[in-house]
């Protein structure tokens, strides 16, 4: 049985360590600047710092990635703690970062303003609301079982990305690609129990799981073989005056 770690790495970890050096670069991130990572779960962003050569820190409220994201970049300074209450002075960094989080942060417009306390500037970025392909198929199947999601998390948007940073701020479409071996290599993903998708299949029984593996099959086109999925995220950055 894998890790909540292991198992967020095989789900999305394989998209978001795509994203992470495009992200980068977006943020304009370069050798020797002073960077934070904010809400950095279990590394795909940090690790991508670390390439760069930069002085790196990095933040997770979840005590089982941090202790991850510790043992895995020993030289970084990790902290275990939220964005809307970062544990750093004014102005310590040059860019914060939060790739994948603000939909998840408990006040967003409050974490964005504790990145602008810390850093001069600020990019974050959140996948696309119909862009990321497996996100979307997933969502397709729930609702065919009926089976409601809810409502979609927000800054998954051009408009609500834009909105969070506010005026000034520049504003990008990133993609990346995800190569599957097969349905069964994507499957084996998605329950491996990560995320709202991981979390729905565990509370599946036996046949509602046939169903849904069923669907989710005929939602990717029935893939026979190999297959690709896009992700697509929108990205937001701002720098202080």
């Amino acid at each position: 049985m894998w890790t909540s770690d292991e198992a967020y790495d095989r789900f999305m970890g394989r998209f978001s360590r795509k994203l992470a050096p495009v992200f980068a670069d977006f943020a304009g991130i370069e050798r020797d600047m002073r960077v934070l990572d904010v809400g950095a779960g279990t590394g795909a962003l940090t690790a991508e710092l670390v390439r760069r050569d930069v002085a790196s820190a990095a933040i997770e409220p979840s005590p089982q990635f941090v202790a991850a994201l510790r043992r895995r970049f020993p030289a970084v300074d990790v902290r275990e703690g939220a964005a809307e209450e970062l544990p750093w002075r004014d102005d310590s960094f040059d860019v914060a970062l939060a790739q994948l989080v603000v939909s998840f942060m408990r006040d967003a417009p409050a974490g964005v303003r504790e990145m602008l306390r810390v850093a001069r500037s600020v990019a974050v970025c959140m996948w696309d609301i119909e862009g990321m392909e497996m996100l979307s198929a997933i969502k397709r199947t729930r609702e065919a079982l009926g089976d409601d999601p809810g409502e979609d998390a927000m800054y998954r948007t051009r408009a609500e990305i834009g909105q969070l940073l506010g005026e000034g701020a520049a504003i990008d479409l990133l993609e990346v690609d995800e190569d599957y071996g097969d349905f069964e290599d994507f499957w084996n993903a998605v329950a491996g129990g990560a995320g709202p998708a991981g979390v729905w299949v565990s509370s599946l029984d036996d046949e509602q799981r046939a169903v849904a593996r069923a669907e989710l099959f005929r939602q990717l086109g029935e893939p026979d073989g190999p297959f690709t999925l896009t992700g697509r995220a929108w990205a937001a950055k701002l720098t202080r005056a």
